[in-house]
């Protein structure tokens, strides 16, 4: 009988694999044995996966050439159809342990429709991971008069031990780090609350570049709503 021989790359694919720390059950069935993690921790993650960069740059934009009326609504009535559209995806996903891929596959997409709505979706990633760094780059280079191509060579850089240990360690990091972040969240309206509050009153009733008329404008409600969707 030969021997079976294993390359080492198998073997070091083989041991990744086995390493939860690293997998986290991101493809597959999650056993109950697994499913340890509290409400609070739960929401922790999530808090820290909607609270990127872009989505100050997104809201700014719609303000400013929306207005403020038509930028709020647009902004709940799409928040809305988020929620109604993700709590059952959710409430299956937590209940049977299984992840978007596997609940395309089971919703009658099969094998390859999965396949494709998992790649559609890493693209966007991709798109967002650099949206992302555009701006931390942009923000190195005020602060600290770094070089954009030097700022997302940094900003690339630094993301990966986060992502390749998956959602425990990211979990991990943001459980210290949210704090920090809540509080830089609010310190610049507390500022202007307390230096300048009459710039609330105008920012409420601002018009935007796009809005003729005061008070909300269908139209542009329609425009802001398609603009924010993702």
């Amino acid at each position: 009988m030969n021997d079976q021989h294993i390359l080492k790359a198998r073997r070091n694919y083989n041991r990744w694999v086995a390493n939860q720390t690293l997998e986290d059950y991101a493809l597959r069935f999650t056993a109950k044995s697994a499913r340890q993690w509290s409400s609070s921790r739960v929401a922790n993650t999530a808090l820290g996966a909607i609270s990127f960069l872009a989505l100050e740059a997104i809201g700014g934009a719609l303000m400013l050439k929306f207005g403020f009326s038509n930028a709020l609504a647009a902004i709940l009535v799409v928040s809305a159809i988020i929620f109604i559209c993700a709590a059952p995806i959710s409430y299956y996903a937590a209940r049977y342990g299984v992840d978007i891929d596997l609940l395309t596959r089971g919703a009658g997409f099969g094998y390859i429709g999965s396949t494709i709505t998992s790649l559609i979706y890493a693209s966007f990633t991709f798109i967002f991971f650099a949206i992302e760094a555009a701006i931390m780059a942009s923000a190195l280079e005020l602060l600290f008069a770094i070089p954009l191509s030097i700022g997302y060579l940094i900003s690339a850089v630094v993301v990966i031990p986060l992502v390749t240990h998956g959602i425990t360690f990211i979990s991990r990091f943001q459980l210290w780090s949210q704090p920090i972040w809540v509080v830089l969240q609010l310190l610049p309206f507390v500022f202007i609350l307390w230096h300048e509050s009459t710039s609330i009153d105008d920012w409420t009733h601002f018009q935007g570049k796009q809005q003729q008329s005061a008070g909300f404008d269908l139209h542009l409600f329609g425009a802001a709503a398609g603009y924010y969707s993702p």
